[in-house]
Formats: structure tokens, C-alpha cells, sequence
């Protein structure tokens, strides 16, 4: 037992002894002490002849203090001692690019490529090897000829495509990687992280060439459509991608989910046609589709923000697409389940519409649902109040803001219901009241509302002490009152009158902007950009001329049609008042106008 003990305890010494070797040597090699740490790997190399890391280090040591003929020697007996390890060949090869013979080199490289075996690991660490020296000719080399060993062409597929990526042959990069998909589809999710990573946009034709001369070959693929699709998104083309998910989605015989997913993208990135026909395509599948009804609320939805954006709809559209909600609601039937639905149809009627009356109803109907969920609960009433508010009902509006205030204390719906009545407040002339909770509000989390009550704050505080009765602000709360109630003609009259009263008062800018927003709202984009041209020319300095900028900017590129008006003032935007914060907007803007690519 004490024998034992006593071996035990020399082999551990050694063992430590050994670590602090390494260590010691690392340190020297670290600190480019090379001729030190040579001998320190010299000597754990004849301990551990079988080590590959300390003999690698030992050469790496030699070759640093050009010690030719010692490395020489060392990789010979080596050689000798194993011969089947090919990477000995590579480690000669690199002994002489150092003496700059470049032929032998080659030689002892090809040496080490055709002496390869029927090993996966040999060929793929030989392969690595010529990686570290950045050979890739002869790491492709190594792959293609460990292929034809193994009989399987596409079994280092994968890897050709990185060496591939890395000498910039996208062709080659592309098929190889192809290769590897029709090996393992599997891998589709990460072959597409590489292209998004490395592609450029030019790149993406060669990649829908090859898919498309594939598929011609065997249209039954389903990772090469899918790869297709995928191409078809990245270049925002989602009608030719919808073609795609609904060959494949009736090819598999899914339930609809890749074309309605494919249509929540659509929608999002504001191809309206492509999401409806996406989500009609699902709905057409029927009940037993676990998407049906999704399909159905989205192409409600989707075609209801096309009218929104698209500011040129027509009555006829309107209530065609008040037909729809009626349908789907009759068909669903009116609970907490189809609230949401219930919730967009009031906006339709109230806004759109101008039926005051059915949205009340309709909202006043979701209120008495049971259980209905609490944040639509909320935004039924903050709809309610402002339809209450159009209509002249002031204690009704302000009764509801304040209930969504108190059940949402501190959360931006909260915060969003007491901005509303804090603007209630400015409408009817109690501007000190108004403007303490706008000053509250700009802490609030919400970045929108934030902003929006700093502007409010400000404008009042700019305006409130211009005279002792405030009547000039009073006369343009009404005006805006008018505004939001949709009684355009008293609100051009009652900013007429403001004008005629209080001539060169501070507020002349904001009775400009304001007209020019009632001109918007009632799709006259030509006057609208007559009011706005003014601000710029003659009130650059003044508040609201960054919004007149932009205003006027979105007004040529969507609705005048003068791309190369709208990019200039987008530049002058983003040039003369970088930090407004439209500038960053403006931005994008002029770039995808220009024709650039933004992510």
C-alpha cells in the first residue's frame, strides 16, 4: 500500500511538473521568446511524441528563428514514425514557403492529397489544415477527392461552400450549397443565415438562376421552393413568393400556414394585394383550415389599412368593405371573441363613413360583452370618447378618458387617455389644467406621447401670455376642436376671423399649418402643399416648419407624384434640420426613393 502511495505521488508530481512546463512554454511563445520556447516544446514533445499540439508548436518555433534544417529534420522523423498522417505533409510543404521553394511546396501538398484514406476526419482535418494556411484551392481539392473516395459527392458539399464563400466564387459558393441542401434539407434555415450574411443584392440572381434550372430538372423539391420563396421575400417580390407557397403548400397538402405567414409579412412590409390574396387563398380552405379564421379577421384588417394609406378609396370601397365586416360578424357572431373586429368596423363608420350614430352603437354594444379582453375594452372607450367628442359631447368624452386613465395608471394606454383629455381640456379654453398634465405626460414611457405633449407644453406656454386674454389661443383651440369634428368650413372660418383679429400674431404659422392639414383631410393635396410651401419659405425658423417639410414632402411622393420633389425635400429635411424628429424618417425615405436597398 505504501508502495503505491508513493507512485501515486510521483505520478502526480510529474504531471504538475509537466503543466508548469507548458505553461512556461506558452508564456515564452506568447511572448515571442521563441528560441526558450523551443526548447521548452522540444522537451515536452519527447515526453509526448504522440502530441500533436507541442509538435506543431516545436516547428511553429523553428521556422520563427529560421532554424531550417533542425525543422527539417524533425518533420522527417516524424514522417517516419507515422506516414499515414497526411497533415505531416502540409507542415513540410510550410517549412519550405518559408525558404521560399515554392515547387517542393506544392509537391509535399499534393503529396498529402493523394495519400489520403477513406476517413471522414483524416480528409476533413487535412482540409482544415490548408484553411489555417489559407490554401482553399487545395482545401477544395482535398474535399472533392474525399468525396470521390467515399463515393458521395455531396458529403462535403457544405464545407465547398464556405471555402467557396471565402474565395468570392459566388457561383461555385451557390451550388455547393445547393449540393448540401439536397444532402440534408434540414439545413435550409442556416444555408439562408449564410446567404443573408454574405450576399450582396446582385448576388441573389445567381442564386434564383440556379434554384430555377433545378427545379426545371425536379419540380419536386420542396427545400428548393422553399429557398425560392425565401429569395422572393428577401427581394420584398411577395407576388412571385405567394406563387410559390401555394404550389408548395398544395404540393405537401398543408393546412395553410406557410401562405398565411407569408401573408402577415406582405402585410407588414405594406403589400396589401399580395397579403389579401395570401390570406384569402387560406380562407378559401375553409373551417377545417386552423387558420381560418385568422385568415378571415387579417383580410379584413389588411383592407382596411389599404383604404386607410392608400387615401384614394372611393364611397363604393367603403361599403363594400362594411359589407364584409357585417358578413364575417354574422357569421362569427358579435362577442369578446370578434371584439377586435367589432372595434374596426365602429372606426369605418365613424371615420370613414361619417356615421356617428352606428359606431356609438356598435362600441356601446362591445362595452356590455363579458370578459371581454381588457386592452381592446380600453381602446372601445378611448374610440367612444373621441366619436362622444365629434359629436359635441364633452362630459360623455371626458367621463370615459378618465376611466381608461384610472384602470391604466401607469401604462401608455393610461398615458394615452389622459393626453386625450388633457387635450379635451386645451379644446375648451382650460389651458393652465392642460398644460400641468402635458408636462406630467412627458415622462411618459411612450416615446409618441412624450413628444407630442412636450409640443402641446410648449405651444401653450409660446402662446398663453401673448395677451391678457388669451382669446387669440382660445380661437385656435376651437378652430382645432372644429378640425377634429370634421366641420372643416366654421374651422376655415374660424381661423379666417383669428387672422383678421390678431394680425401678425405668432400664431399666423400654426393657422397656416392647421389650414393645410384640413386641406389634407379633405384630399385636396394641392392646397394642402400651397399652405405648407408657405411655411417653409416664410417661417423656416419657426416651430412647425420641420412638420411642413415633411408634410409637403409625403404629399409630392404620394400624391402629386413628383418623386424627384419629394427626394429634394426629404434631403432638405434631414440636411437643415437634422435634429427634428422627422430627420431620421426622412432619411429612409430619400434612400428608398434614390433606389437603395434598406433592410
Amino acid at each position: 500500500m505504501r508502495y503505491f502511495l508513493t507512485m501515486l505521488a510521483l505520478l502526480a508530481g510529474m504531471v504538475a511538473y509537466g503543466q508548469q512546463d507548458a505553461r512556461l512554454a506558452q508564456q515564452y511563445f506568447q511572448n515571442g521568446e521563441y528560441e526558450k520556447a523551443a526548447v521548452m516544446y522540444e522537451k515536452l514533445f519527447n515526453i509526448n511524441p504522440d502530441n500533436d499540439f507541442y509538435f506543431d508548436r516545436y516547428i511553429d518555433c523553428l521556422l520563427a528563428t529560421e532554424a531550417f534544417s533542425e525543422c527539417e529534420k524533425i518533420i522527417k522523423q516524424q514522417i517516419r514514425r507515422n506516414p499515414s498522417n497526411v497533415n505531416l505533409y502540409v507542415t513540410y510543404g510550410k517549412l519550405y514557403e518559408r525558404q521560399y521553394r515554392e515547387e517542393e511546396a506544392a509537391a509535399q501538398y499534393q503529396q498529402a492529397i493523394a495519400n489520403l484514406s477513406k476517413d471522414p476526419f483524416i480528409i476533413t482535418r487535412l482540409a482544415n489544415a490548408f484553411v489555417v494556411l489559407t490554401k482553399y484551392d487545395q482545401a477544395i481539392e482535398t474535399y472533392e477527392r474525399g468525396a470521390v473516395l467515399l463515393k458521395d459527392q455531396n458529403i462535403f458539399a457544405y464545407n465547398l461552400g464556405e471555402l467557396y464563400r471565402r474565395k468570392g466564387d459566388i457561383p461555385r459558393m451557390v451550388e455547393s450549397y445547393l449540393n448540401a441542401l439536397d444532402a440534408n434539407a434540414d439545413r435550409i434555415g442556416t444555408v439562408q443565415t449564410i446567404f443573408q450574411r454574405y450576399f450582396l443584392t446582385e448576388d441573389y440572381d445567381e442564386l434564383q438562376r440556379q434554384l430555377y434550372t433545378r427545379l426545371q430538372k425536379n419540380e419536386n423539391t420542396p427545400h428548393f421552393i422553399e429557398l425560392l420563396t425565401w429569395v422572393f421575400v428577401q427581394r420584398k417580390d411577395y407576388k412571385n413568393a405567394l406563387r410559390q407557397v401555394r404550389a408548395l403548400d398544395r404540393r405537401l397538402r398543408e393546412n395553410g400556414g406557410r401562405v398565411y405567414q407569408l401573408g402577415e409579412i406582405a402585410a407588414n412590409d405594406k403589400d396589401y394585394e399580395t397579403a389579401i390574396e395570401a390570406y384569402e387563398y387560406v380562407a378559401q380552405k375553409g373551417i377545417e383550415s386552423p387558420f381560418y379564421l385568422e385568415a378571415r379577421r387579417e383580410s379584413l384588417r389588411v383592407k382596411r389599412t389599404r383604404l386607410a394609406d392608400g387615401y384614394n378609396y372611393t364611397r363604393p370601397e367603403l361599403l363594400a368593405l362594411e359589407k364584409e365586416y357585417e358578413t364575417f360578424l354574422n357569421e362569427f357572431g358579435r362577442s369578446r371573441i370578434t371584439a377586435g373586429i367589432i372595434l374596426e368596423l365602429a372606426e369605418l363608420e365613424a371615420l370613414y363613413l361619417n356615421n356617428l350614430d352606428k359606431a356609438i352603437e356598435l362600441l356601446t354594444e362591445l362595452l356590455a360583452y363579458p370578459n371581454v379582453d381588457k386592452n381592446i375594452e380600453a381602446s372601445a372607450k378611448l374610440s367612444l370618447a373621441d366619436y362622444y367628442l365629434i359629436k359635441g359631447e364633452i362630459w360623455e368624452s371626458t367621463l370615459l378618458y378618465s376611466q381608461v386613465d384610472k384602470a391604466f395608471k401607469e401604462d401608455p394606454m393610461g398615458h394615452e387617455a389622459r393626453f386625450r383629455n388633457a387635450r379635451l381640456s386645451y379644446f375648451t379654453g382650460d389651458f393652465q389644467w392642460a398644460q400641468a398634465q402635458f408636462d406630467i405626460l412627458k415622462a411618459s414611457t411612450s416615446k409618441l406621447i412624450s413628444n407630442d405633449a412636450i409640443d402641446m407644453s410648449v405651444f401653450i406656454m409660446d402662446n398663453l401670455g401673448l395677451d391678457t386674454t388669451a382669446r387669440a389661443l382660445q380661437m385656435f383651440a376651437e378652430a382645432e376642436l372644429l378640425v377634429f369634428q370634421n366641420r372643416f368650413a366654421e374651422a376655415f372660418r374660424k381661423l379666417d376671423s383669428l387672422l383678421v383679429l390678431f394680425p401678425k400674431h405668432a400664431l399666423d404659422d400654426d393657422v397656416l399649418y392647421l389650414k393645410g392639414r384640413i386641406h389634407y383631410k379633405k384630399r385636396d393635396y394641392a392646397q394642402a402643399a400651397v399652405a405648407f410651401q408657405k411655411i417653409v419659405d416664410d417661417y423656416a425658423t419657426e416651430i412647425k416648419a420641420d412638420n411642413a417639410l415633411f408634410e409637403l414632402a409625403q404629399i409630392y411622393e404620394r400624391h402629386l407624384e413628383d418623386i424627384d420633389k419629394a427626394k429634394e425635400l426629404y434631403e432638405k429635411m434631414f440636411v437643415e434640420y437634422s435634429g427634428s424628429t422627422f430627420a431620421v424618417e426622412a432619411r429612409k425615405r430619400y434612400r428608398i426613393l434614390r433606389g437603395d436597398t434598406i433592410q
